[in-house]
């Protein structure tokens, strides 16, 4: 097992959620997700990480599956011009590779914002740690864990 993976599910046992992480095939698109768990595709929350133009600090944008981030938006929300942060940046903040980022255990907690949209089901499916697996939770849990502002950023 990854140490990525083992992390995630330490912090979902810290966390008291149910320890449900699927394997999947690699799944390049939220739609390829959800098909993978049988869920509608804006039941699949995809982690977004931005980057500070001039702080540096890593932003966690969690957007339901059909949705995109406008960076714009997120700009104005954190306060700062965002940019896309490359794979290096990602790895070295949270842990993980693009494709597999978990809202949950990151090596540095970042602010995070939630896109409302996923409140509205009672549950979401969410990266593991890789991109070859999954875990499903309460939206309105994740959001108290993550300490997620919940926030319209599309």
């Amino acid at each position: 097992m990854s140490k990525s993976l083992n992390r995630v599910k330490a912090a979902i046992n810290a966390a008291g959620l149910s320890d449900n992480i699927r394997e999947t095939g690699l799944a390049k698109t939220a739609q390829m997700a959800a098909e993978q768990v049988g869920c509608g595709v804006d039941q699949i929350g995809k982690s977004i990480i931005f980057q500070g133009a001039k702080t540096q600090d890593v932003y966690l944008f969690l957007t339901a599956g059909g949705n995109s981030v406008d960076i714009t938006r997120a700009s104005a929300i954190a306060g700062e011009e965002m940019i896309k942060a490359d794979a290096t940046v990602v790895r070295q903040k949270t842990g993980f590779a693009i494709g597999g980022v978990s809202p949950i255990g990151h090596l540095s907690p970042s602010r995070t914002f939630m896109d409302p949209r996923l409140i509205e089901f009672e549950e979401i499916w969410v990266a593991a740690g890789t991109p070859n697996h999954v875990f499903s939770v309460q939206p309105s849990k994740l959001a108290q864990i993550i300490n997620a502002q919940i926030i319209e950023f599309n």
